[in-house]
Order: structure tokens, then C-alpha cells, then sequence
């Protein structure tokens, strides 16, 4: 009963935006040739005899070199303002908006004298996100003394190409173009976070949110720095999610007259959490305190794809924690169940970014409506 119920307004959520068309089909292998510099012998197109075998010679030799794929050249050039941190972008596209990557800063007020920087989490939110998109989840971590960055996706935005309405550059059915804007999202990730070290921080935590969760995994996985995760939504394999979820029906209607969903999956897999599931379980990483969230009812991420993942997590004896929520992909955004969502989010970084119990004391005083602030206790006068 719930179940359809769920499924059901899930349909109608994903019927709201009436911009989604299908794009045409490309391999963009441009994208992918301007920078071959990881491989261990660079590729170029001319040298296959057509474009699949390329991809997946790609992809064979990207899998073993992850950590080298997913870094960027250091920050050189950065500027602040107003609460804004942009920087030229580590991967040049041939639209030029979509080269500046934006970062919106969330402080917190830290205690005078204080030896050490409150901790810092990077939030990703989902595909076609507005600017005002999980900047509550922003302002929740504040309120419990945790800083925070809102981080613009890939072809969101200012960073849309005019010609577009959504953000369909950054999923779409030209492969390579899709592979580049998820690893150029993850350089960026890691970008900030070369910021936030050179602002005094050295306690991050990341939070994404279905295609940020794609990315936040994967800058996760090869960054060190980062210690705690909460992924919200979780699948294994990137072209599985876009083959079968509603969200991404158009994206695939531009995809099966070339490509079967098991093609794309090869072509994919260096996007995909799936092969870097294993690194979590190394014995350097076991101490990372990693929550995945998923929805029971989800029609995006379906979730035998989530079980998949975690199946893999204990293969590998990576440690995790899971919770499972009441609702589907469209509705973890609505009420009830964004209360519940957020609540599972900052509380997982709460717990394990120790901001300070007197900060959260004060944050709490601060924000709490004045009916339901602890009363001071009232002093005796002497006798």
C-alpha cells in the first residue's frame, strides 16, 4: 500500500519538469582525448579501429591509475567574495561558462583564542540543482558549530551554456562529455579542500546527494583529508542508474539505438563507485566513517543497485552504516521525509566531527526560538 502510494507521487514529482527532451547520441571522444596525461601510455582515437574499443581500452587502463585520474593540478588562482569562493577549473570545456567553478561559504563563529578550526563539510547537491538547493543542510551543520561549502556541480547554474535549460551536459548521451564532467567535479571537490587547508582547516566531512553522491564517493575514496561521508542515494554502477531510472528516461532514449546498457556500464566504470568500492576496505581507510542512505520505494536509484553497492562494502570489509528510508528519490526532498533525511545527515557528522560541545550548546541557544532556550538559573540572593 505504502509502496504504491510512494511510487506513485514519485511519477507525478518526476512529470514537473517539462524541459527533459533526448539529446543526440555522441561518443566525444574529444573530451576525452585533450587529456590522456594518467595512462600509462596515452591514447589517442586514431589509433582504434572504432570508437567503442577505444572507450574501453580507456577504461581498462584509467581503473588501476583511479587516484591519478581523480587529482588536479594545485589551486593557483582563487577568489573570495561575499561569501564566494571561485576558481578557473582544473579541466577546460569547450563551453566557457561552465569553466569557472563556483562555491558558496558557510562559517560558523568560533570561540576567541581557539587553537584549531571548527570542522568543514563539502555539501554536493543533486542533477539540476538551484543555487538555493541544500543550502538548508548548509545552515543545519552550522547550527551544530560545523562550517560548511555548497558546491555548484559541472553545468549548473551560471555555468550552463546559454543554449541549455537544465543541466543536461553534465548526464547525457555523449559519453565521453559525461565522463569528463563527473572527474572534473571531482577535481574541483578536491580543489576546495586544497582552499579550506589553506584557510586554517584540517577536519572535512563531505555530503552528496544522487549524482553528488556519485562524485563525493569517488573524491572520498582518493582524498585522504576526507573522513566522514554520508551518501545520500547509492548505486554501483553509474550507467545502470541512468539506464534504468525515470529521472534519466530521455538521457537513455538518446542512448539504446547505439549502446546497450551493458556497453555503457564498461564505458562508465571509471565513473562509477563500483571498482573503488575495494580501496575503502584497505587497512588506511578502515578508519573513515562512511553512512549510506537509501530509499526503499526509489525509481531512480533502484535499490537492488544499492544493495549491490553494499555487498560490496562487506566484501571488502569496508566498514559502513546504512539507513533506509520510507520514500522514493523525488520524495526524500518532501515533507516528512527531508526532515528525516537531514536529521540522519548532519547527525552522522555531528557525531563523528566532534565540533565541540560547547559550540553546539551556543549554536543552539542562538537559533532556538526564545520559548524553548534553557533558562539560566537564577541566583539566591546571600544570606
Amino acid at each position: 500500500m505504502l509502496k504504491r502510494f510512494i511510487q506513485a507521487w514519485e511519477v507525478r514529482l518526476s512529470k514537473v519538469d517539462r524541459h527533459r527532451r533526448a539529446s543526440p547520441f555522441a561518443w566525444g571522444l574529444d573530451h576525452l582525448a585533450t587529456d590522456t596525461t594518467h595512462l600509462p601510455v596515452p591514447l589517442a582515437p586514431d589509433d582504434f579501429p572504432d570508437p567503442p574499443t577505444f572507450l574501453r581500452e580507456y577504461a581498462r587502463q584509467t581503473l588501476p591509475v583511479g587516484a591519478q585520474f581523480f587529482t588536479p593540478p594545485p589551486l593557483a588562482e582563487w577568489h573570495f567574495h561575499d561569501g564566494w569562493l571561485t576558481f578557473p577549473s582544473s579541466i577546460q570545456t569547450p563551453d566557457e561558462p561552465n569553466n569557472l567553478a563556483w562555491a558558496r561559504y558557510f562559517p560558523v563563529r568560533e570561540r576567541p583564542g581557539a587553537t584549531t578550526r571548527p570542522p568543514v563539510v563539502l555539501v554536493l547537491p543533486q542533477w539540476n540543482a538551484d543555487h538555493a538547493s541544500h543550502v538548508s543542510v548548509c545552515q543545519g551543520l552550522n547550527a551544530f558549530g560545523i562550517a560548511s561549502v555548497r558546491m555548484s556541480l559541472p553545468y549548473h547554474g551560471s555555468r550552463r551554456p546559454v543554449h541549455q535549460v537544465r543541466a543536461d551536459y553534465m548526464v547525457s548521451p555523449n559519453i565521453g562529455r559525461t565522463i569528463q564532467a563527473v572527474r572534473q567535479a571531482v577535481h574541483e571537490v578536491r580543489l576546495v579542500l586544497d582552499w579550506l587547508e589553506s584557510q586554517g582547516y584540517d577536519r572535512f566531512g563531505i555530503i552528496g546527494t544522487s549524482i553528488g553522491s556519485c562524485v563525493a564517493f569517488l573524491a572520498y575514496t582518493f582524498d585522504r583529508r576526507l573522513q566522514v561521508a554520508a551518501f545520500n542515494h547509492v548505486s554501483s554502477y553509474f550507467a545502470d542508474v541512468v539506464w534504468t531510472g525515470i529521472s534519466t528516461s530521455h538521457v537513455r532514449a538518446g542512448l539504446e539505438a547505439r549502446v546497450t546498457r551493458h556497453d555503457l556500464r564498461d564505458y562508465w566504470l571509471p565513473i562509477s563507485p563500483f571498482p573503488y568500492i575495494e580501496q575503502l576496505g584497505r587497512p588506511e581507510n578502515r578508519s573513515k566513517k562512511t553512512l549510506l542512505i537509501a530509499a526503499r520505494y526509489d525509481m531512480t536509484f533502484l535499490p537492488h543497485l544499492t544493495r549491490h553497492a553494499m555487498s560490496e562494502f562487506e566484501r571488502h570489509r569496508a566498514p559502513y552504516q546504512s539507513a533506509w528510508m520510507h520514500c522514493g528519490h523525488y520524495t526524500t526532498g518532501e515533507t516528512p521525509f527531508k526532515f528525516h533525511d537531514g536529521y540522519l545527515m548532519i547527525n552522522h557528522m555531528r557525531k563523528h566531527l566532534n565540533p565541540g560541545g560547547h559550540v553546539v550548546r551556543q549554536a543552539l541557544q542562538e537559533r532556538l526560538p526564545a520559548v524553548l532556550r534553557p533558562r539560566s538559573r537564577r541566583l539566591r540572593p546571600s544570606q
